[in-house]
């Protein structure tokens, strides 16, 4: 039986013959409601640009779909490769998922994305209800800068909370978010309110505003502010925090065992105030907290903590997502992709994230398809998480300031080269994040009195803005062979410029201690391991390793300006 719209007008019962002006106004009234409501014209569904209001289009849309089409705009999947794969387009065209995601390894031509991403919206309007993708990534700024290319190398998370300025947070969210625009990419994975619990962590680290709740909300807010301001959906993760853990979610389940009062005056400070501030989208973590009522569950699968506390003590309004399902962290959990997908929707979220493709027949469609069939709960589960989809997506994918659907690549191009000002901006940023953590006596240090320079590291930017600030100076790239080599080279200088951005780098610069030599060192990500380098002369932190970060750490180093930012954590 064919299925009628549900605002299609009633049939009218037989009648005999009426008037033939009388047929004219019923003709005119009924041309009349059809114009202002597309709709209701013919049976199936609503057209995307009908101008109701989101949240009535979204329910009209919700309740004619099939379960088939319900459970698609649940469910986002990313590939491998520059091409989308034929398989994606099968899951676009003929299962009509909701959502793509683009990683790091889909392509660094930026014209290239952007007919992709043409190619794929194009695929899911010509399909189906003509509904349109989300289209996300991960573009935190710093360290996860999943959409290379033509697009900017910022400072990142971190260097914003030394900063400590929200219009820095809101500009650079503004900046990240008008590069993804260009490229018609509608929703980012950013920003991660994360806080900078455990030092150690190596998952999180620079990702992290901070250690401290409220300034790392605040700051959230005002980046979710600016990648709204052009056009993107901004998405706040690990909910409800992944910062107290040095364990990675990707090979294993984290256990952080913090009490709920602790969490709910710490991890979940940022995201009750970004839930008072309504930010669309939130992605929930793969962790676990056996000291709350949640038990061994991880958070992404937990009902407690994604109803209970996210919906009903929180108030949050916008669309879940899981990270990727494919993290030990989840599948290990539930057993399989198929179980973890079908906790994921039953505890609260409204879409699943996939890195890896299933087949069309994979167990992971139909075991959830017939969950919907056999169990009214989880398919009224699903048919509400996808009506909150496509209240998203009507909000935020017309009209003028939402990305293009079909992205011009060599409009894109000529945006993404047009970036002076965010050039301009991104190096002020760096600038104004420079920290010196110790040995302010001890600068500048002036090319005439550094003597003999070597420059240790594993950049060439750093050695780039190195030369340039010290010329003449010797560089060495070092590796965790280098010990016996960078003190052979170290006693042949006066001053050792290191360049530290992981603990494997630690044991090398242990090896220069004790020569007798000036030794400056430039904390490129995670300022923690500093706590190590005690006995260093000197020690500034950058955040990054983008080329504006080296730049302002050696203008900085040699007096060019004064260094004002200040570590965003208390340090041990």
């Amino acid at each position: 039986m064919t299925r009628r719209h549900p605002l299609a007008a009633p049939r009218p019962p037989l009648r005999a013959r009426r008037h033939p002006l009388a047929a004219l106004c019923a003709a005119l009234c009924i041309a009349a409601f059809c114009a202002a409501f597309p709709a209701a014209a013919g049976a199936g569904t609503p057209a995307w640009d009908d101008p109701r209001p989101p949240e009535a289009l979204a329910a009209v849309f919700a309740e004619a779909m099939t379960d088939e089409e319900a459970l698609a705009q649940t469910i986002m999947l990313a590939w491998g490769g520059a091409e989308p794969s034929p398989l994606i387009l099968r899951w676009v065209r003929e299962r009509r998922i909701g959502g793509i995601k683009i990683f790091g390894w889909n392509t660094d031509d930026s014209a290239r994305l952007a007919q992709t991403i043409a190619a794929l919206q194009e695929a899911a309007l010509s399909s189906g209800q003509g509904i349109p993708l989300l289209i996300a990534t991960d573009q935190e700024g710093g360290m996860v800068r999943h959409i290379k290319g033509a697009t900017s190398e910022t400072p990142g998370n971190m260097a914003l909370g030394a900063s400590g300025r929200p219009i820095d947070a809101y500009l650079a969210g503004r900046g990240i978010g008008a590069e993804l625009a260009l490229l018609g990419i509608n929703m980012n994975f950013a920003p991660n309110v994360d806080l900078f619990t455990n030092p150690q962590s190596l998952l999180v680290g620079t990702r992290s505003f901070g250690s401290g709740p409220a300034a790392a909300g605040l700051l959230g807010a005002a980046f979710m502010k600016g990648l709204l301001a052009a056009g993107v959906i901004p998405t706040a993760k690990h909910f409800p925090g992944h910062g107290a853990t040095d364990l990675d979610s990707h090979g294993t389940l984290p256990r952080v065992y913090a009490s709920f009062e602790t969490l709910w005056e710490r991890e979940l400070i940022p995201y009750r105030l970004l839930a008072r501030e309504k930010i669309p989208a939130l992605m929930s973590g793969h962790i676990a907290f056996p000291a709350t009522p949640a038990g061994e569950a991880p958070a992404s699968l937990s009902r407690w903590f994604l109803h209970d506390v996210l919906r009903e003590k929180m108030g949050f309004e916008g669309i879940v997502i899981t990270d990727d399902l494919v993290m030990m962290g989840a599948t290990d959990y539930a057993g399989s992709l198929a179980s973890a997908a079908k906790q994921a929707l039953a505890a609260g979220n409204d879409v699943i994230l996939l890195s890896n493709i299933p087949s069309l027949e994979a167990p992971l469609w139909h075991s959830l398809l017939q969950a919907m069939r056999s169990e009214s709960a989880f398919r009224a589960r699903v048919h509400d998480a996808a009506r909150r989809i496509l209240e998203t997506k009507l909000r935020a994918l017309r009209g003028p300031s939402a990305p293009p659907l079909r992205p011009d690549p060599q409009a894109a191009l000529r945006g993404l080269a047009a970036n002076s000002g965010r050039a301009a901006f991104f190096q002020d940023l760096a600038a104004r994040s420079v920290t010196i953590v110790q040995g302010a006596d001890a600068l500048p240090l002036r090319p005439e009195a550094a003597g003999r320079v070597l420059l240790a590291g594993q950049f060439g930017d750093f050695f780039k803005a190195g030369s340039a600030a010290y010329p003449g100076a010797a560089v060495y790239w070092y590796t965790p062979d280098s010990a016996e080599e960078i003190q052979r080279l170290a006693r042949g200088a006066d001053t050792l410029i290191f360049c530290l951005s992981a603990a494997a780098g630690l044991p090398i610069l242990e090896a220069c201690r004790g020569l007798n030599k000036r030794v400056i060192v430039f904390s490129a990500l995670n300022p923690g391991y500093l706590t190590r380098a005690r006995w260093a002369d000197a020690a500034l932190a950058l955040y990054s390793y983008a080329p504006e970060s080296f730049a302002a750490g050696f203008s900085a180093l040699r007096g060019a300006f004064e260094a004002q930012g200040a570590l965003p954590f208390e340090a041990p």
